[in-house]
């Protein structure tokens, strides 16, 4: 509490204090610039071309604000930032954008530069200083150029063949990192806890043991492959991406796919979870078919053949073991 009430608010900055929070931002932007074509130089080398002219185009405009800073104030440029500030746009640390994916973090650099050119368009809306007035304008002037800018270096470094190849490439990395280690946890723990669950519940018939045999089958079933997928493969030479993020999307679809059929056994009513739980295995099923189908291109009948039958059996020996 103590350091939002330190905030100054922007009407209270004089024009010189507003003048050196735009040096900043404009630093702050370059940085931030730099840091998303150093993280895509190796997969994608022209977006990063892109990302390097637009830290560069910062630093121009930079340049130009602390030039004027110069002729109306001098030397001395007062240290004040963004998070200085109550109410001035802010940027998201860089570590939670860092590992988005290329599309992402494109969106998030068109964001950023339309987040600058509305704030100080509406700051100078407010303001009845003429020469305040007049600086917002040149500022919210400045931010519209880049993003013409950023369209002009796209086309420049980023081709229409040349984005179509990064895009496929992002593509394949987001399959490769995160879609085919959830699906073969969400159809390991799918179907896998078929047979234990219903063999449970057709032999006891009894709710609550059958939803605490499900429950630690996928939650067993789910830190068991999320550690053998993690383990499995460092990502270097497959190029399948980071060991730990392919171990939590296996892990947590394991265990998702396992408690999508055991919940409904918190229901006291034996047949009435049963037929709940037997409906959930029914969506889950054709899930895993729609996703092999849409990321995997696998043909729609034959992911249907494979996945449904394959859960058919397994159902089929859970409810013959429970009921024998």
């Amino acid at each position: 509490m103590r350091f939002i009430t330190q905030r100054r608010r922007f009407s209270d900055l004089s024009e010189q204090e507003v003048l050196a929070l735009a040096i900043s931002s404009e630093e702050d932007d370059a940085q931030i610039y730099r840091t998303y074509a150093s993280r895509l130089r190796h997969d994608y080398p022209a977006t990063a071309a892109v990302f390097d002219g637009m830290a560069e185009e910062e630093d121009g405009h930079r340049g130009q604000l602390i030039t004027l800073h110069r002729e109306r104030f001098g030397e001395t440029i007062p240290l004040i930032r963004r998070e200085h500030v109550a109410g001035y746009y802010a940027r998201r640390p860089i570590w939670l954008v860092e590992n988005l994916g290329l599309d992402r973090i494109r969106e998030e650099a068109e964001g950023m530069e339309r987040e600058a050119e509305r704030f100080y368009t509406m700051a100078a809306q407010r303001t009845s200083d003429a020469a305040t007035r007049d600086l917002l304008g040149r500022l919210a002037q400045a931010e519209a150029g880049h993003q013409t800018t950023a369209s002009e270096l796209e086309k420049a470094h980023l081709s229409g063949a040349e984005k179509e190849d990064e895009n496929a490439s992002a593509h394949r990395q987001f399959v490769l990192t995160y879609v085919q280690p959830g699906l073969a946890g969400l159809m390991d723990g799918s179907v896998s806890t078929l047979a234990p669950i219903f063999a449970t519940a057709f032999a006891t018939q009894d709710t609550h043991t059958t939803f605490l045999v499900g429950l630690a089958a996928s939650v067993g079933a789910g830190i068991s492959m999320g550690f053998t997928e993690a383990a499995s493969d460092d990502g270097e030479l497959s190029g399948r991406g980071s060991p730990a993020k392919r171990g939590f999307a296996s892990g947590i679809m394991t265990a998702v796919g396992g408690l999508g059929h055991a919940l409904p056994y918190l229901i006291p009513h034996f047949w009435t979870a049963t037929i709940t739980a037997f409906f959930v295995v029914f969506i889950e099923l054709w899930a895993i078919v729609w996703i092999q189908n849409r990321y995997m291109d696998t043909p729609f009948m034959r992911a249907t053949f494979q996945v449904v039958l394959g859960g058919a059996l397994v159902f089929a020996a859970g409810v013959l073991i429970g009921g024998g």
